[in-house]
């Protein structure tokens, strides 16, 4: 038993040393000289590839940004930890596009299943 153990053990350390690791990277990577973020241009790509709280920062904002150009003044909680995560998911599997791209598309999808009529 103890030789499968560490067999096993052995098997799997190096199943994990021979995958790829990406390594996260920091929203600061992708602020200009005086640290801010070009909103309209960064890619799905860069925020797949950021750490977790920036990404969840950074769709936070996004949400805020579209609900301030429809002139809402609230936040439903529980629908924008939704559009958080299905935008970080879409990017994952469209990195080519611009986030702004991912939100439209996240953002109509969710509307159109919840039945809500934009005006």
């Amino acid at each position: 038993m103890r030789k499968f153990l560490i067999s096993t053990a052995i098997g799997i350390a190096l199943i994990m040393a021979g995958s790829p690791a990406k390594a996260q990277v920091d929203l600061s990577a992708y602020a200009d000289a005086e640290g801010f973020l070009d909103v309209q241009a960064l890619t799905c790509a860069q925020l797949a590839n950021t750490w977790q709280g920036d990404a969840d920062r950074l769709t936070a904002w996004y949400s805020g940004w579209y609900n301030g150009l429809a002139k809402k003044h609230y936040m439903d909680i529980r629908k924008g930890k939704e559009a958080e995560h299905e935008v970080i998911v879409y990017c994952k599997a469209n990195p080519e596009i611009k986030i702004i791209q991912a939100m439209e598309i996240v953002f109509k999808s969710m509307r159109e299943r919840l039945g809500i009529k934009v005006q």
